[in-house]
């Protein structure tokens, strides 16, 4: 590499002398230089003509080449630099969306991609995008984004109830809705669906307050659906797994189609560049590959 670097400086300068003073070397280590590449080519570079060195028509030829191979390891050693001090994607999620379903993604996407660092950020009470912290969200939308926030359409909402299939021990098939009643129920307050608007669309009138828990994520309710303690309403898929390995069971067998979606969303300045837009593919090809 050395001997390379050697010639492609006299050979640019057509002076060992110049070279050396540009490369910090001396006279004679430059010329020791240029003599073992031209023996290890079998080949002459330079000719002398009285004080100074001109190329051979091998040198002519071989110039080009070195030169453009240097100058393609330093892109690279400066493209390695700057992903080197690059600063993380920083991705807002919600609690149970990165538990339930990021998380479980995220070494696949490192093994994908992992010239790109992500720094998570979860949530359980903001549904907004927090663009001033972060350079992705995966949210849930009901109303029109602003204008200078671009939408990537993850998964429609759909709403249904999950709970652990002990909890309905001797029930042979599908509950009622009305069924739900007499069974306790889990909510989430940070949510903007819950068992009010589930009972709504049902016209089954308001819900039982007095059969029901209320916490604050969906990833609590599913941890004490999954024990037993009462029934969850799920929007997204974050009891898939659960379902079908038959931790969790719909009772009713009933999904609604809820009002939003989810989606993921970034500034419009951002959507072009490379990290974020592929980003944006990977969680779009997860979220196809969900539903198929």
């Amino acid at each position: 590499m050395s001997s390379l670097k050697g010639f492609e400086a006299a050979a640019r300068l057509l002076s060992l002398r110049a070279a050396a003073e540009e490369l910090h070397l001396t006279h004679p280590a430059i010329a020791n230089q240029i003599q073992r590449l031209e023996e290890s080519l079998d080949v002459k570079l330079f000719a002398r003509e009285g004080r100074h060195v001109v190329l051979t028509p091998a040198g002519e030829r071989f110039y080009p080449v070195v030169r453009e191979a240097l100058a393609g390891l330093v892109q690279g050693a400066e493209a390695l630099r700057q992903m080197q001090h690059a600063q993380p994607l920083r991705l807002q999620v919600y609690v149970t969306t990165s538990i339930r379903w990021l998380a479980p993604r995220l070494t696949r996407f490192q093994a994908e991609h992992p010239e790109i660092e992500l720094k998570l950020t979860t949530c359980s009470v903001g549904w907004e995008f927090d663009e001033a912290n972060a350079d992705i969200g995966i949210v849930f939308q009901e109303a029109p984004l602003a204008e200078h926030l671009h939408w990537q359409p993850l998964f429609a909402s759909r709403l249904f109830p999950v709970c652990s299939p002990e909890l309905l021990e001797g029930e042979s098939g599908p509950l009622a809705p009305e069924a739900l009643r007499t069974l306790p129920l889990i909510g989430v307050y940070t949510e903007g669906w819950n068992w009010d608007s589930w009972f709504e669309l049902q016209e089954l009138g308001p819900c039982p307050s007095r059969n029901c828990i209320v916490v604050d994520t969906l990833a609590v309710a599913l941890e004490m659906a999954l024990r037993g303690e009462g029934v969850a309403l799920v929007n997204g898929p974050f009891a898939d797994a659960d379902l079908l390995g038959g931790r969790l069971v719909n009772p009713t067998g009933q999904v609604i189609d809820g009002r939003g979606e989810w989606g993921a969303v970034c500034h419009r300045e951002l959507e072009q560049d490379e990290r974020v837009a592929t980003v944006l593919r990977w969680l779009e090809a997860q979220s196809q590959s969900l539903a198929s």
